[in-house]
Formats: C-alpha cells, structure tokens, sequence
C-alpha cells in the first residue's frame, strides 16, 4: 500500500478517495479518527490519509488526480477593447470598464 493523498480536511480527503474508488482504484483511509490525538501527537500526524491499496496502480493514479484537481495554468493577459485597460488572464471582465470578451 501507498499513501497518495493527505490533508486537515477530512472533506476533501473523502472526495479523493470517492473519485479514485468511482474509477476503480481501491483505497482506504488511514487516522481518520486520530484528530484528538492533537498535542500530544504532531497536528501532521493526526491528518488523515488515503491509501492505495495496489501498489503498481500509484502511477496511474496520482496522474488522474494531477489531472482532475490541479489548477489549470493561467490564461494569457488580455487588453479590453472598449478602454485599452491591461487585465490579467484570470479575469472574465474588464476590472476597469466591466466589459466581458466572452
């Protein structure tokens, strides 16, 4: 077994671990009630943990989470047509004038 997924979140590690098993990858999850251990225990050590199962698999599935939760990359800086202001590739409208390209 290996572990492919960490976090504080109990939420989100629930998450990783249902789109894995929706997949098929068989997981399981490690301190999810260890949270009061807190103090005693580093706060690192009490976060809980998704476990792959198969070890062979880790590849395949750490490549299907870098694909459906990582952050597409930033689109280009766009200039508004109507005011000629600058606005970053994030941006939907216009900060300055509220004009949408799209």
């Amino acid at each position: 077994m290996k572990k492919i997924y960490t976090h504080e979140n109990r939420l989100l590690v629930w998450d990783i671990k249902n789109a894995l098993e929706n997949i098929g990858f068989s997981c399981i999850i490690k301190n999810e009630f260890t949270s009061g251990g807190a103090g005693d225990l580093s706060p690192l050590d009490t976060w809980p943990e998704v476990w792959l199962v198969h070890d062979y698999l880790y590849e395949a599935a750490t490549s299907y989470l870098r694909e459906k939760y990582e952050a597409p990359a930033p689109t280009a800086e766009w200039v508004c047509r109507d005011c000629d202001e600058h606005n970053a590739g994030t941006f939907e409208i216009c900060w300055n004038c509220g004009y949408s390209p799209l």
